[in-house]
């Protein structure tokens, strides 16, 4: 289930490819089918263990193109161990909203970007995430939870502050944010409410067979009511800061 449009990120084989706070590595195996060379980044050594092993089953069931390179690495997004300007394209889909100093990390992003490259950052939306927040305290009070919901203009002003150039957005997730609203209501962990049940029925058909209805749904729903925000920037050739 992917947030981010690659065609959109203009991905093409050969780039180098930073899926930043990948998790299980959704972003980063769509990069590396694509044929990309990716560097699955996030501080879960036991997600990126798992990571790896898929990275490897794609490259020996023949899922990947000739040249294409992916491996995984462990470390802290205030302090990213790559050098400056090292990627044509990053990805950092639903990771700000966890990161207190969130700016230190646009900055580390945007620093490691090259000049004329791109990122898609995607968080949740602003209304779908405040009514899960009024629904719920259990929703983000955990460890490494949601810690802030972002308005666009707050998180497009933070990316213009590091010196990138904001080319457009998306809505993503229209189908789940009503999923998240039920969860919320009868309580997070509750995953045999008969509710609960029948619409994680819905999405995992959803995501498995792409019914045509669902996808219309979708379509219609993204714009109203989809749960993550997707904004895509570029990074100027020169730094506008400079001037």
């Amino acid at each position: 289930m992917l947030t981010v449009d690659f065609d959109r990120l203009g991905l093409r084989p050969g780039d180098r490819v930073l899926d930043m706070g990948a998790g299980g590595g959704r972003h980063a195996f769509e990069a590396y089918r694509r044929g990309g060379d990716v560097i699955a980044f996030d501080m879960d050594a036991d997600e990126l263990a798992g990571v790896r092993e898929l990275f490897v089953a794609m490259r020996e069931a023949g899922e990947v193109p000739e040249g294409a390179e992916a491996d995984v690495k462990e470390g802290d997004a205030l302090s990213l161990p790559f050098a400056d300007g090292e990627f044509d394209r990053v990805v950092a889909a639903e990771v700000l909203e966890h990161i207190p100093a969130d700016i230190q990390a646009i900055e580390e992003l945007a620093r490691v970007l090259r000049p004329g490259g791109t990122m898609a950052v995607s968080v949740p939306r602003w209304f779908p995430e405040i009514v899960n927040w009024k629904l719920s305290d259990d929703y983000h009070n955990v460890p490494y939870g949601h810690i802030r919901i972002y308005s666009d203009k707050e998180l497009i002003g933070k990316l213009e502050n590091a010196g990138l150039t904001y080319d457009g957005k998306d809505y993503a997730h229209g189908l789940h944010a009503p999923y998240w609203w039920i969860k919320c209501a009868v309580g997070v962990t509750n995953d045999e409410h008969p509710a609960v049940r029948a619409y994680h029925r819905l999405l995992v058909w959803e995501i498995m067979k792409q019914p045509r209805a669902l996808r219309l749904a979708g379509k219609v729903l993204d714009p109203l009511i989809g749960k993550s925000m997707v904004l895509y920037v570029t990074k100027p050739v020169s730094d506008p800061r400079a001037a």
